[in-house]
């Protein structure tokens, strides 16, 4: 048996024994460390996503070591601290091949639609997990795949130098878009969110223009961009509203990047003849997988993320559901995570 963070009910934790997974001769069980809270953990909390596979333990966002593996492993070792891809699919099909799992018809992801990381075990395929550096911390490894997500947005938006880019959104993620856009060579990048104190804390992070003011944000962006509008706008909150602000803010030619998740209602009208004639481009990205893990694992492990305020905050397992409950009056802390 093991310990778990068992979602019940929306908004409800229960901890519980349960019983520890069992893994088959491919797969590797993890003893889990730490466990990061993600925008996703909080629609699956609050009722809004996967509610119909409640009960469930929630958590994809893990770092941990080997505890054991199947027969037919050869990759790992006992004891080896690890990360791993969260997007399970077939591996044989049309969109495995071409690294776009979540387009695979047999896909799951853990801790979304299967139990994942707020446990102290979890299992899953070894194929799908990459052994960690051994010099770099637990809370950072933890942070692999929020990264692996800007990643793959970056390469679905590709983004070159001198590019101009605007991120909607200076929360965890908008902060991490941020870094990663500055890694790519993006200029300049300009961030807009209502929280003054999350704007201070994009710029620490690398961005060149902040905004709190809605009703600023286009001249800024036009002043800063030649009066063309933004090469690239990237939605990371998750609103219809927003995404229609994306419109507004990209130049001809422009290229908007649907990250944010929405409820599944809701829906965006689009300028048909405008998009057609200015030739601008909607692309959808939210997990990173494959390459994308691998190249997150290997960013964070040469320092090319500041992390700090991703990393000071963390809970125990006993005390998760004060964790959840308190997110909102935090949001100093970029990350919080649960020991594990």
């Amino acid at each position: 048996m093991m310990k778990a963070a068992v979602l019940v009910a929306p908004q409800r934790f229960a901890l519980r024994d349960v019983p520890m997974p069992a893994i088959g001769p491919e797969d590797a069980l993890i003893r889990v460390r730490r466990t990061g809270i993600c925008g996703t953990d909080l629609h699956i909390f609050n009722g809004h996503y996967a509610a119909d596979r409640l009960p469930l333990i929630p958590g994809h966002e893990f770092c941990g070591e080997v505890a054991a593996y199947g027969a037919q492993v050869r990759h790992l070792r006992d004891g080896q601290r690890v990360v791993a891809d969260i997007n399970i699919g077939c591996g044989t099909c049309f969109w495995c091949r071409h690294n776009e799992v979540l387009n695979c018809p047999a896909m799951t992801q853990v801790g979304i639609g299967r139990d994942g990381a707020f446990a102290e075990y979890v299992a899953l395929p070894a194929r799908l997990v990459i052994p960690a550096p051994d010099a770099v911390p637990d809370a950072v490894l933890a942070l692999t795949e929020p990264v692996a997500c800007v990643v793959r947005a970056a390469r679905k938006a590709k983004v070159g130098f001198g590019q101009s880019v605007v991120i909607l959104g200076a929360g965890p993620v908008g902060n991490l878009h941020v870094q990663m856009m500055r890694l790519v060579g993006a200029a300049p990048i300009i961030v807009a969110d209502l929280s003054a104190d999350r704007c201070r804390m994009a710029m620490d992070a690398g961005a060149d223009i902040a905004v709190s003011d809605p009703d600023q944000l286009r001249d800024q962006v036009l002043g800063a961009t030649a009066g063309r509008g933004a090469d690239v706008v990237i939605e990371s909150v998750g609103s219809a509203r927003l995404y229609a602000t994306a419109q507004s803010l990209i130049r001809k030619g422009g290229h908007i990047g649907f990250f944010g998740l929405t409820g599944p209602d809701q829906t965006l009208p689009v300028d048909i003849l405008r998009t057609i004639l200015e030739e601008n481009s909607l692309k959808g990205s939210v997990a990173g997988m494959g390459e994308d893990m691998h190249d997150a694992l290997t960013l964070l492990a040469h320092g090319r993320f500041k992390t700090d305020a991703f990393t000071r905050a963390s809970f125990a397992l006993d005390d998760i559901q004060t964790a959840f409950d308190t997110l909102a009056a935090r949001p100093a802390d970029l990350k919080t995570q649960i020991l594990i």
